[in-house]
């Protein structure tokens, strides 16, 4: 059921998806063809607040806190593992793994590979502050328009 926490948090995960996505680009190597990945990241952003941060929202400050934190790291999680899906299914269109096992193995090496570049501060700082505030902020729309 919609409600006006779930809203909220999502277009709040929603922004800081899009944010995240945008301060990830400068980490990867030159050259790299983005294409819709912020808009995706965003997409994923906004799931993630309205399933995860949404039916909690109006719980208090301390569940908005612990929610938000939650919520960002369960985007941040889900964007590397649906890039490294995407990435893997196009290395193995160019027969670069030899058989179904090693491309399943290759989604964790990319996830990996791709979650070291993110460990930079920018992306953790927005990740580690902005989720939390977001889930403060979500959770005082859900008490407030209950």
């Amino acid at each position: 059921m919609p409600t006006a926490g779930k809203l909220v948090a999502a277009l709040l995960f929603a922004a800081l998806g899009f944010v995240a996505a945008e301060l990830f680009k400068p980490a990867m190597p030159d050259g790299t063809s983005f294409g819709p990945f912020s808009f995706i990241c965003a997409g994923i952003g906004a799931v993630s607040g309205w399933l995860v941060m949404g039916p909690r929202a109006g719980g208090g400050r301390a569940v908005g806190i612990s929610t938000g934190l939650q919520a960002a790291l369960t985007m941040a999680f889900f964007c590397l593992l649906g890039f490294s899906i995407y990435l893997m299914v196009g290395l193995s269109l160019r027969k670069i793994y030899d058989g179904p096992m090693e491309a399943i193995s290759g989604v964790f090496e990319l996830m990996i590979e791709h979650g070291l570049l993110m460990l930079s501060v920018p992306v953790l700082g927005v990740l580690l502050i902005g989720g939390p505030i977001c889930g403060l902020i979500s959770d005082w729309a859900g008490r407030r328009w209950t």
